[in-house]
């Protein structure tokens, strides 16, 4: 090979370094214009102090000083929590490691669901609930999550776990209800934990629902869907190959 060549080969592969690079920053699944409409989908919440705000923070309340200790150790525990939380359910199999299609295809989700769950929050800026044992008397450690706490409505896990349900539900439609069901009670833990109303769960239901059947109707999100389901299903698990358009 001469000089001339080798160069010319040099330039060609930084060239398609350069947009294999500027496509995986570019790659998104929803637009701002459909993350801002899925963010319109949830009402207002309740106005601080009407009889309705109040309420809701009394389950809040209630469920937090009544907890047991193994229910507040599993509330605790959640406070990271990812779609690979959903080995739960899956069995072990199911980790970042041995998927890591799936693993790129969850973490753009997660990454776009949150600036939907971030301007929501935005928007209503509605505090979170603070029952007393959490804010004054402190046994676990809490003070750390209440300096940095962030607006309650709607809640970030419950958004999360219930997209992350839905498009799991899609990969593994026989397993759909009882990833469903997981998604719901990693939801209501966080009412069990202190940090989050039965409202504010319930918000974040409706959001993930929302950005999941977005989700599954973006070109982009089916190409890596398909992608995920074959990775899935060469590691052992009954997957339903989403069909291309």
């Amino acid at each position: 090979m001469t000089l001339n060549s080798a160069r010319a080969c040099v330039a060609v592969l930084g060239l398609a370094m350069l947009n294999i690079g500027h496509a995986h920053t570019t790659r998104h699944y929803l637009s701002d214009a459909q993350l801002h409409a899925s963010v319109a989908v949830l009402p207002a919440p309740s106005a601080l102090g009407t009889a309705e705000d109040t309420a809701d923070r009394t389950v809040t309340f209630e469920a937090y000083t009544t907890r047991t200790a193994a229910q507040a150790a599993r509330a605790k525990q959640e406070e990271k929590f990812g779609v690979f939380s959903f080995a739960a359910i899956l069995g072990p199999d199911f980790n970042a490691q041995r998927l890591p299609a799936t693993a790129a295809l969850f973490a753009e989700v997660k990454k776009e669901a949150n600036r939907a769950k971030n301007e929501a929050k935005q928007t209503w800026r509605r505090e979170r609930p603070c029952p007393v044992n959490s804010c004054q008397w402190d046994p676990e450690g809490d003070a750390a999550d209440w300096k940095n706490r962030d607006y309650g409505y709607p809640s970030g896990h419950s958004t999360r776990a219930t997209v992350f349900a839905l498009l799991l539900g899609h990969l593994l439609p026989q397993r759909a209800a009882a990833l469903d069901r997981y998604a719901r009670e990693v939801g209501w833990r966080r009412v069990v934990r202190g940090v989050h109303t039965p409202q504010d769960i319930f918000a974040g239901r409706v959001l993930g629902q929302a950005l999941g059947r977005d989700f599954l109707s973006s070109p982009t999100m089916r190409h890596d869907m398909e992608a995920a389901a074959r990775e899935l299903e060469a590691a052992g698990f009954n997957t339903k190959v989403p069909a291309s358009e």
